[in-house]
This record gives C-alpha cells, structure tokens and sequence, in this order.
C-alpha cells in the first residue's frame, strides 16, 4: 500500500526523503513522488514505476529544500502514471496521502465550480484543492487544515507542507496509520518505523483521528475534536541493518531463512519449559468461559486462522468460525453472548480486519488479536494481544509472518483447551514439547532447499498447479496455491484431497504438477488413496512427506521431499517452509520481481 514520509530538516532532505521511499518500497507501489520547498516555493519531481526512475529524475533535475514530503502509490483512484503519482500540490500546498476520501467527487465538484482546475484523477487532489481554497479565504495552514478535515470521509493518513512555511509540516490520520519520528533538531513523519528507522528510533504513533502539526522543535497533536493530547513517544527496536537483505538475493529468501529464529523467539513469550506449560499474557476475560470463536482475517494470515481452527476445536471443544474480513463485516454475522473475535494480521492496520473488529466489539464479543506490530491500531483496539516476533517483513509474500501467526495459534489453542479442562496436562506437555522442537526441525527442512530449486524448474513450465491437503494441512495447500499465485503468477489451486473426485479430478493430466502435502498423521492413508487417483490419470506427483510416509509412497512420486518427522500437531507449521521455497524459486526462475509482485501491497490499509 501507499508509504508515507516527511522530513522538517537541517539540510537538504531529498536524499533521507529518497532513502525512506526505498524503505517502503515493501509496501507495493506503481509511481513515486518527492515535493520540497526551495526559497519559499514548492517544487516537485514524480516518475512512474520503481523508484530508480524517480531517483534517475533527480539525477537530471536536482530538488534542494530542508523541508519535503514523499510518497510511493499504489493506484486506488486513476491509473498508474506520473500525473496521477503523489505529490500533489497546488502553488500553496503539497501533499501526499494513503488511503482513499470517499466524498472526494462531491468536493471536486464544488471546487471546480469555485474555479480550482484539476490535473488528476485522484482523491486526493480534492483534499489539496480544499486547504487551498480556505488559505484563499485567509485562513492559517493550521486552521484551514482543520476545517478541510473536518469535510472528509473516509480512511487516511496525510502529510502536508506549506508554500513559505519551512518550519511547519501538518500530518492527519483516520483509519491508516502515521508516525511521528523525533530528532535532533528535525521532525520526520512516516507510514511506519521502517520508513523512520535510518533517521531516528524515536517514535510516536498518532491515534485514530488525530493531526499533528510538525516545527523543528517538537510536535503538538491534537484529537478528532481539536483537543491538544499527549501520545507516548516510543524508542523503536528498528535498525538500519533490519532491513537490508543481509547477502540474500531477494527479502522474501532472506526472511524464509529467518524463520527458525523468528519461530523460537515468538515461542519464548508463550511457553514455560519448567512445567512444560503455555503461558498467555493477562487478558480482560477467562478463556475458559468463551463459547465460541469468531477468526477474521485476510490473505495468507487467513490460512493461518483456517488451521487453527481444527487445532482449537480438537483441543478445547468449542465451535470456531473462520471469515474473510472483507465478507464478515458486511453480512452482519450474529455473534453469540459469552463469545469471542480473534482479529490476525501482521501489520495490525488492515483495513478490513479494523473494520471487522469494531463491528464484533459494537456486538459486545471479547477482542483478542494476533499483531505482529504491539503499536498498531488493531492491537490498541483490542482487549488482548498476542504478539508475533518476527521482526519487519519487507517481501511482500508473507513467510515468516505466517508461520509465527500459527505458533501463536498453536499456544493460543493449547491455552483454551487447558482453561475449558478438555486436555489434561500429559497433553499440554506433549503438544508443548512438539512446538519446542519446531525451530530445530525448521532449520532441517531448509537442508532441502536445493531439491526444491531443481523441482521448482518443472513447475515454472507449468500454466496450472494444484495443491493437496487434509486436516491441518488443507489449508497448507491454499497457502501454497496463494504463494505461487503471487510471486510467479502461474495459476494454482489448493484443494481437500478429499475433494478432488469431486470435480477438480478432471483438471489432471501430465502438465499439472501436483503437490501433496502429507505428514504421517491420523488422515495420511486417506490422503494417500487421493493421491493414488491423480497418479493414475497421469498427474505428476511432488511428494511432500515424512520419512515413513516416504518409504511408503515415495516410489510412487515423480519427486518426493522428506521433512523431519514431528508431532502432527505441529506439522503445518514446518509444511508451510517447502512451498514456500518452491514458489520462490519458480518465481525466481520465470524472473518475475519476487519482492515486489505486480498489483499487490503489502499492508492494505483502504477496505
């Protein structure tokens, strides 16, 4: 999605400004955009596309100014080009905007019949148009921002400067997020702590609906109603060095790689290895008393919920609905008493994920939410939160999010079943000792990497791929489908192995790889029986088993992969690394941008 940053500066600011573009460029975007002030004037250069053609503009037309703003867009409101890209800006005012205003038209229409002329086709153009308009009416940057915000609807974060203002910079939120960075003697605004992370670790997060209004000398934030507040200002763990690719080709290697770290820090804060026990944080209400689950979520961390589900309602014996964000707010799902919503999202600032909480919180449910950022908006608006460690993902392909997404789920689940007393601590112990192993077993399956590269070459000539699955890792498979989808863009489909005669039977022939996902587990004969079906109409088996399960149907496979054997409990979160590996290196090989695939964001924060 759109980033976001600003600098109020000492010296020159393009290049810092240049810099946390480069930073957000995890986000996803199309066009890129810096706006400074030079003399009291404001100036500005756009490019569509990556930001190496915004930076080979700055290369033939230098921009000066200690004070600038810059964006990278992801097209929401017009197509992708550099009229349409961010900055926008009036001889007055500049800004850059994430998000979308939804009475954008209705303010453009108004302007236009005061004599504004627009040169876009964004929403956004609107917002500047209006500050100008109440500048014209003589009206202080401050107050005139006040009152264009008071006309808006919809979600956004600005950031905005003024012609002959060099000590003064205005940032708004509603519904995205935007932090405040403190320096020495600078000011900084960014989408998040990344974009902030090469200029300061000072950070402040602004709450929904508040604005801020940027000096050189600090910042003054004011509410939704133009209240002065304070807002804590945190020290970020975020370093230069967290974001860089640390010899890796792409971020998306880097951070699979990363992912029995990450696995064993986010375990850390959940178990108690004296009396092999999970431990929650303090929550607002009794696990024990929920009498059903309401999971909503989007994308892969949606695959992550799907999982859980089985594990909660084999564990603690309580009902468990899983839904798509963008669905569950809209068909106003009756939410039980005594029940609870768990809201998962990486970021904690997708938009309909937001959404779907305050919808479940208005019908009096217990918030609970899975972040991977404990300051974002999901994780205030929630009750409880149950943090994953996996430090920034900047490849817009989630890995190591996910499978931290589903070690807390397997700790959450756990912890449910022990407080309904449906499992006894024998159990809590084993299930417990399984999760331990996982960074360990994690670590083993990238041993596999290289087989994975050579059968990722097959399936790179490849138009469709299917994926299998039962039980837990049913979802596995879709998550694999999802994953090859968005990083080589070759059709997939994950499906119940069950369900194959069902219909998509009819798919196989000897150009369909299909990947069976099948760890040695209570459904691993019945899994087995499926893919004895494809094999006989000449489908091209990848094996993804255990050593048992190898020895078993190995022979049978075109190719099979044998990973460590584990608990089944804990086997989708060790499955998920080998598909991973696969869509990468046939993403890899097809040359399509790995961190960056087309059309897609990485935290979408419009609904």
């Amino acid at each position: 999605m759109c980033g976001i940053i600003g600098i109020i500066g000492k010296n020159t600011s393009t290049p810092k400004i240049v810099e946390g573009l480069r930073r957000l460029e995890y986000r996803g975007y199309d066009s890129a955009g810096i706006a400074t002030l030079v003399n009291g004037a404001i100036e500005r250069r756009r490019a569509e596309g990556k930001l190496k053609n915004l930076e080979a503009v700055l290369q033939a037309n230098p921009l000066e100014g200690d004070v600038g703003i810059g964006h990278t867009r992801w097209a929401t409101h017009g197509i992708p080009n550099e009229a349409n890209a961010h900055p926008h800006m009036t001889a007055k005012v500049a800004m850059v905007h994430n998000g979308i205003i939804e009475n954008f038209q209705e303010l453009k229409e108004e302007l236009t019949a005061k004599g504004h002329v627009f040169a876009s086709d964004t929403d956004t153009e609107a917002v500047v148009h209006l500050i100008t308009a109440y500048l014209d009416e003589g009206l202080s940057p401050k107050d005139a921002t006040a009152q264009a915000l008071n006309r808006l609807d919809g979600a956004f974060a600005l950031a905005i400067i003024f012609a002959g203002e060099h000590d003064l910079m205005i940032g708004a939120r509603r519904g995205s997020p935007l932090a405040i960075g403190f320096g020495d003697g600078e000011m900084y605004l960014g989408s998040d702590a990344i974009a902030l992370s090469h200029l300061t670790n000072r950070v402040m997060y602004i709450e929904d609906g508040d604005w801020a209004v940027l000096s050189r000398s600090g910042a003054e934030v004011f509410d939704a109603d133009g209240n002065t507040v304070e807002r804590p200002v945190r020290v970020s763990d975020l370093s230069n060095a967290s974001v860089g690719k640390g010899g890796y080709r792409h971020f998306m290697l880097k951070e699979i790689y990363e992912q029995p770290q990450v696995i064993g820090d986010t375990l850390s804060g959940f178990i108690n290895p004296q009396d092999r026990t999970i431990t929650m944080p303090d929550l607002p209400f009794d696990l024990g008393s929920v009498t059903r689950l309401t999971i909503v979520a989007c994308g892969t961390s949606y695959y992550a919920c799907q999982t859980a589900r089985y594990w909660i309602e084999k564990l603690a014996r309580i009902p468990v609905e899983v839904d798509v964000a963008s669905e569950f707010r809209y068909r106003e799902a009756p939410l039980v008493d005594g029940g609870a919503a768990l809201f998962v999202s990486q970021s904690g600032e997708t938009a309909d994920t937001l959404a779907a909480l305050r919808y479940a919180k208005s019908k009096g449910q217990h918030i609970l939410s899975i972040v991977n950022v404990p300051e974002s908006t999901i994780s205030r608006e929630s009750d409880g939160t149950l943090l994953t460690y996996a430090g920034p993902e900047v490849g817009v392909a989630s890995t190591k999010a996910f499978t931290t997404q589903l070690v807390v789920l397997a700790c959450l689940a756990i912890a449910m079943g022990r407080a309904k007393g449906t499992i006894e601590h024998d159990c809590e112990a084993r299930l417990m000792e399984a999760l331990i192993e996982v960074p360990a077993r994690a670590a083993e399956v990238l041993n596999h990497d290289e087989r994975l590269k050579e059968l990722a070459a097959e399936i790179a000539e490849a138009r469709d791929v299917l994926y299998l699955g039962r039980g837990t890792c049913y979802p596995i498979a879709m998550e694999g489908a999802l994953k090859l989808k968005e990083i080589s863009y070759i059709h997939a489909e994950g499906y119940a192995a069950g369900e194959m005669k069902h219909g998509p039977i009819a798919l196989i022939d000897e150009n369909v790889p299909v990947i069976v996902i099948a760890p040695t587990d209570e459904l691993f004969e019945k899994t087995a029986s499926n893919m004895q079906e494809v094999i006989a109409r000449g489908g091209r088996v990848i094996f993804l088993s255990d050593e048992p399960g190898a020895k078993k149907l190995g022979k049978l496979a075109a190719a099979t992969i044998a990973l460590p054997q584990v608990d089944p409990f804990v086997a989708p979160i060790l499955y998920a690394i080998p598909v991973q590996l696969l869509a990468y290196h046939t993403a890899c090989i097809k040359g399509t941008d790995v961190d960056q695939p087309r059309n897609l964001a990485k935290s979408v924060t419009v609904e």
